[in-house]
């Protein structure tokens, strides 16, 4: 555990708890150590040892044939609608609230020329079959772009890290199936949705043609992801990776660390699902006006609050959680993701990984009281 203590004007240690996401996870020592040792070679000619490793392990671990080793999840999920896309005036169907189509900066539109139509996502991460059914073009005329990719995310991050139903990804494969249009799954935290089902991972994307996983957030490692499919599928991923630049040289260094977390960070993971739970519960029980959870939605490492506050009001309220006076009882900065809804409200977001401790979450929740306790008091005060 890397401690993070910080010095203020008080003249007292500080520990910053930081719960904006799990991508600012650092590598464990097992992971530095090898890292340090690790053998590598030039992986754009095929010859980094520690890469073929990886990919073999996570084709292995899913139940593909194939992987290979990228830089990011954006960059899996945007070579994974390259080749399946690859005809042009091709359309991705995918949900309104998923990462594809609301953060990755429409990279489908912008590099690959590829339309994507939204669906209305449910607050459980799914969207409705039948609407998939009626959006799919079948037969499309020379007006229309061609239904060619179904993208679906899990866990699903604007939903609160929540899981998709086992049933419902083998219901849009068979739909996927049925119209011969290949399914993705943007599994940026796929382990984290195995464990909450308590099923092997290649039980969660038995149903879907191509998968990709970080392995930079959750997992622990500094950089990376793994897009999993076919060995075609693979084979022409790799000749995209290239032209986007993705091309690693001696990426073994940062291979090793993959390897380390897949044999030691999966099953940890339930860990971080405790830590989120015990957060939420605390906020649900505080059973005030100000701050509320939706306790049963809480699946994984994820968890959303709502702010029954002005968008600036809530802005001070997660500044004030990040902020330590002389007077607190708690020397704790808190560091939290801030999202604005569309009717201008105003939410907040905590991930929890691997360098969150049980004691980080005590004091996570103490600071969390005492900045609601001063936002009620504040409130009634004024009326």
């Amino acid at each position: 555990m890397y401690e993070k203590i910080v010095k203020t004007e008080l003249g007292d240690d500080v520990k910053i708890i930081d719960l904006r996401t799990d991508t600012i996870s650092r590598p464990t020592q097992e992971m530095r150590e090898a890292m340090f040792v690790a053998e590598v070679g030039d992986d754009v000619y095929g010859e980094d040892p520690t890469v073929a490793d990886l990919e073999r392990a996570s084709a292995e671990l899913l139940g593909k044939e194939d992987a290979v080793f990228l830089a990011s999840g954006t960059m899996a999920n945007l070579i994974a609608v390259m080749v399946h896309c690859s005809h042009r005036g091709s359309e991705i169907l995918v949900g309104d609230k998923s990462h594809i189509f609301r953060l990755e900066q429409g990279g489908a539109a912008q590099i690959a020329g590829v339309q994507c139509q939204p669906m209305k996502n449910k607050d459980d991460g799914t969207f409705s079959l039948d609407e998939l059914r009626e959006k799919i073009r079948k037969n499309p005329d020379i007006h229309e772009p061609i239904s060619s990719l179904i993208v679906i995310e899990n866990t699903h991050n604007l939903c609160g890290g929540k899981v998709l139903p086992l049933d419902w990804i083998e219901k849009v494969g068979s739909i996927g199936s049925d119209n011969n249009i290949a399914v993705h799954m943007d599994g940026a935290r796929l382990f984290n949705a195995a464990i909450h089902l308590k099923v092997m991972p290649k039980r969660v994307v038995r149903d879907v043609d191509s998968v990709c996983f970080c392995i930079s957030k959750g997992l622990g490692c500094p950089v990376g992801a793994v897009l999993v499919g076919n060995t075609d599928f693979i084979t022409r991923a790799r000749r995209i990776r290239k032209v986007l630049g993705g091309g690693w040289r001696q990426a073994g260094v940062l291979a090793a660390a993959g390897l380390v977390a897949l044999n030691t960070m999966i099953n940890r993971l339930r860990i971080d699902h405790e830590h989120a739970y015990r957060i939420a519960k605390a906020i649900s029980d505080f059973k005030s006006d100000l701050i509320k959870v939706d306790l049963p939605s809480v699946q994984t490492n994820i968890v959303m609050i709502n702010i029954n506050l002005p968008y600036s009001e809530t802005r001070k309220f997660v500044m004030r959680l990040a902020e330590v006076r002389e007077s607190d009882p708690v020397k704790v900065k808190i560091k939290i993701g801030m999202r604005q809804d569309g009717k201008g409200g105003g939410f907040v977001r905590l991930v929890t990984q691997w360098e969150v401790t049980s004691e980080d979450v005590n004091l996570a929740i103490s600071k969390i009281g005492l900045v609601v306790e001063e936002f009620e008091s504040r409130i009634s005060s004024k009326l």
